[in-house]
């Protein structure tokens, strides 16, 4: 073990001074963007690399009040965390757009009440000054925390209790035409597995899907599952098939639900898309891992953090017009499964 006096010392804003032969207040100047001249500003700079000083950001922002972290919180099971690429999508689009702006990015996984209150109790600490929520809910804990600690946050989604900031696509629209599409491939007995019916992607996608059918929607053909998932696409795929035989046609409410669908359908003997069509939702990853690749409808994922880690910049920036709804566009990807 290091004893104290073979420990590095760090360097201070006095070393800097001392080695540039200008005075403390100078070199405070130089690190917060005041004016110095062209003189003392290069011989600072040079000091600050002789010296080693890296500047104390933890103290910086205790004056500032500030942590430089914004939160993106998760609402999923930890195993669908992994499993999604759009999750990994808006993870990786936030973290570019608060990297630019020399923000840290905190992720938060909520998936128990404990999970609930400990991210509440985080929160309230005052470690993040805003943050993205993906995936929330009606009446949701989280959000009402949000709300009452007056954070800036932008919500890739748009449940309906949300008056702020969010980043979404038109679920409802989208559904509605990759529907509209497989109906004109000649299907006649369409049914839906429908996913996470208690968030507003699920229930939009629903909507679109029972548009698209008209007079001809059956709530027979409606299979709802709890999750995005592959497993609860495998599932409902399953039960769907047993209770309608006749089936030809499928909309999957996600990607991964698909992918688990056309793995039930393989299993009964059912081809695709000769004897059933299959269309998913994403266009993620595993749009291309099935055979036939899927059909699907494109989701902007990285495009969707961008916007909303954007939104979280901007109101910290005192711009209160960006809290407001932000609409990406999400074209239909036709491949061979339908």
């Amino acid at each position: 073990m290091d004893s104290p006096s073979s420990v590095r010392r760090r360097s201070t804003v006095h070393d800097v001074a001392r080695a540039a032969g200008v005075s403390r207040g100078t070199v405070s100047r130089v690190l917060n963007g005041g004016y110095v001249s062209d003189g003392a500003r290069a011989a600072i700079e040079q000091a600050i690399h002789e010296v080693g000083y890296v500047p104390n950001t933890a103290a910086r922002n205790l004056v500032r009040q500030r942590t430089q972290a914004v939160g993106l919180i998760v609402h999923e099971p930890h195993s669908l965390f992994l499993e999604d690429p759009n999750i990994g999508g808006i993870l990786l689009g936030a973290n570019t757009a608060l990297s630019e702006a020399d923000y840290q990015m905190v992720c938060l996984v909520v998936d128990t009440a404990r999970d609930t209150d400990r991210v509440a109790r985080y929160l309230s600490g005052g470690f993040v000054d805003g943050v993205v929520v993906i995936s929330a809910r009606e009446h949701d804990p989280i959000t009402a925390v949000v709300s009452r600690l007056g954070l800036p946050a932008a919500y890739v989604g748009h449940p309906p209790d949300i008056s702020g900031a969010w980043v979404g696509i038109d679920n409802r629209g989208a559904a509605r035409a990759v529907t509209q599409r497989l109906r004109a491939t000649g299907r006649r007995r369409i049914g839906i597995i429908a996913a996470a019916l208690d968030r507003d992607s699920g229930t939009d996608r629903l909507a679109g899907f029972r548009e698209a059918l008209g007079e001809d929607f059956d709530p027979a053909l409606v299979e709802p599952v709890p999750l995005y998932a592959f497993a609860d696409g495998a599932a409902g795929m399953e039960r769907l098939l047993a209770r309608v035989p006749d089936l030809d046609g499928v909309f999957a409410a996600s990607d991964a639900v698909a992918a688990g669908a056309m793995q039930a359908l393989r299993a009964a003997g059912r081809r695709v898309p000769e004897d059933i069509g299959v269309v998913g939702f994403d266009d993620s990853a595993w749009a291309r891992r099935t055979t036939p690749h899927l059909s699907t409808v494109h989701q902007p994922a990285e495009g969707l953090g961008v916007a909303a880690a954007q939104a979280v910049l901007a109101q910290l920036g005192g711009d209160e017009s960006a809290r407001k709804g932000i609409v990406l566009d999400a074209p239909i990807v036709w491949r061979g499964s339908a």
